[in-house]
């Protein structure tokens, strides 16, 4: 792996959580969205993102979430990716980062990895008008169940702030991407682009109504693999 900007030469993967660290001690939920991509813009192959992932990718994807203090992922994507438990403690603590699964209907399957494959309870939010037999089951399979007014990014970043959850690292899908861009919410943009083209149906890294206006981000750092660019882009003041 190398380095393109800022400066250039080779990078070590113990150099990773220099060059990916938040900001220390932040006040707030700083929220980093973290995306794999083809150059013609599609976020899986076959329906799942493995398609487009690289041991580059892999390494910039495991240091990610070394340094977050939480994992937030809409519903689809868990399903579709059989997410399980973070297995890697966040970088100075002795436990992983828990995942935040965001469902408003609590569709989730207690016997999934999310609950039967995890150290660190997955955090379930959702609201009072998902189904109380499925909010019940996933209490009972091991799930955190948090019932919030609405799922609306300030809900869900207020929720995790209340618990001291500031160093957010989402995961998708394009839906809540989307919510959370609209929302001006997102504060960094990791993305790495695969060299390949796939076409098809494939959606984009962000979808739902457009944001207006749309806001500006700057390249903050970029490495490359074999091709593979991994770039992070931070909100501009």
């Amino acid at each position: 792996m190398r380095r393109l900007l800022p400066g250039t030469g080779p990078v070590d993967p113990a150099d990773l959580p220099e060059i990916y660290a938040y900001p220390p001690s932040p006040g707030r939920p700083v929220v980093r969205v973290n995306f794999v991509s083809s150059l013609d813009g599609a976020v899986s192959v076959d329906g799942v993102s493995g398609g487009l992932g690289s041991a580059a990718d892999k390494a910039v994807f495991g240091t990610l979430r070394r340094l977050a203090d939480v994992i937030l992922v809409g519903a689809g994507t868990a399903r579709a990716e059989g997410y399980r438990g973070a297995r890697k403690p966040t970088i100075g603590t002795d436990a992983p980062p828990p995942i935040a699964v965001v469902t408003g209907s609590a569709s989730l399957d207690p016997g999934t990895g999310l609950f039967t494959d995890t150290s660190t309870p997955t955090l379930v939010l959702t609201t009072t008008d998902a189904p109380a037999d499925r909010r019940a089951a996933l209490r009972e399979a091991g799930g955190e169940v948090v019932e919030l007014p609405d799922l609306t990014p300030a809900s869900l970043l207020g929720e995790l702030e209340r618990r001291g959850l500031r160093r957010v690292l989402c995961e998708g899908g394009p839906g809540l991407h989307g919510d959370l861009v609209r929302a001006g919410a997102v504060d960094e943009l990791c993305l790495t682009l695969a060299p390949l083209v796939v076409a098809g149906d494939a959606g984009r890294i962000a979808s739902g109504p457009a944001a207006a206006p749309p806001e500006g981000f700057a390249l903050a750092s970029a490495l490359e693999e074999d091709g593979t660019l991994l770039l992070r882009y931070s909100r501009t003041p």
